[in-house]
């Protein structure tokens, strides 16, 4: 890895976890060099704006996550008869599990950045989404549509929102809840295994 890549993955790896941690609003630039310990020319040269970085700690998250969707996302569009709704959102796990492999806690900050993206209402991040990632999400929307036809299409936005919420607060907090979980119930439990525990109830709650 040369220099220039390195100070670039320094910078983001520091926003990465200030933005979750503090949000995006209350993360200044200077805050990040001082945690990435580079000047701010750098963070100019490498990413032009806060903006621009935002969207780039996103944009490492979203490549190995599409990537992952993409394949698990093929079976279900060759075959013939309709998924069900519990199959459609069974080819999120993978994808999740890859994004936590790559950095310690990716999971969990992916969520917590995601939830804040809607909080903080970054207008941004809505056109960088459709320039860069809007055929995954239809590819997968148009799943949810084979599994649930009877569904219209803004009856089909509320769900997926509510959905998307209780993933987010599940998985943000999920070392938290294990840890709940251990000391209460001693339940073990692993980022997989809440994954496939959390689906079903997502999917009762899609088609009720």
């Amino acid at each position: 890895m040369t220099n220039k890549q390195t100070t670039k993955h320094r910078i983001l790896d520091a926003a990465e976890a200030l933005f979750a941690d503090r949000g995006f609003a209350e993360t200044s630039l200077r805050t990040i060099t001082n945690r990435a310990d580079v000047n701010l020319a750098s963070v100019n040269y490498h990413f032009g704006s806060k903006k621009s970085l935002i969207q780039a700690v996103f944009d490492r998250f979203l490549q190995g996550f599409v990537k992952e969707l993409d394949k698990e996302l093929n079976p279900l569009e060759k075959q013939e008869d309709a998924p069900t709704v519990e199959e459609v959102l069974h080819t999120l796990v993978k994808p999740l599990m890859a994004v936590d492999g790559k950095r310690q806690q990716g999971t969990s900050n992916f969520m917590k950045l995601l939830g804040r993206a809607y909080a903080e209402s970054q207008g941004h991040m809505r056109r960088f989404m459709q320039e860069n990632y809007a055929p995954y999400l239809m590819r997968f929307t148009n799943q949810l549509h084979r599994a649930a036809p009877e569904l219209a299409n803004n009856e089909m936005f509320w769900r997926l929102h509510f959905m998307l919420g209780t993933v987010i607060f599940t998985l943000a907090g999920s070392q938290a809840l294990h840890e709940i979980a251990e000391a209460d119930f001693k339940e073990s439990m692993t980022l997989e295994q809440t994954l496939e525990r959390l689906l079903p109830f997502l999917a009762a709650g899609f088609k009720s």
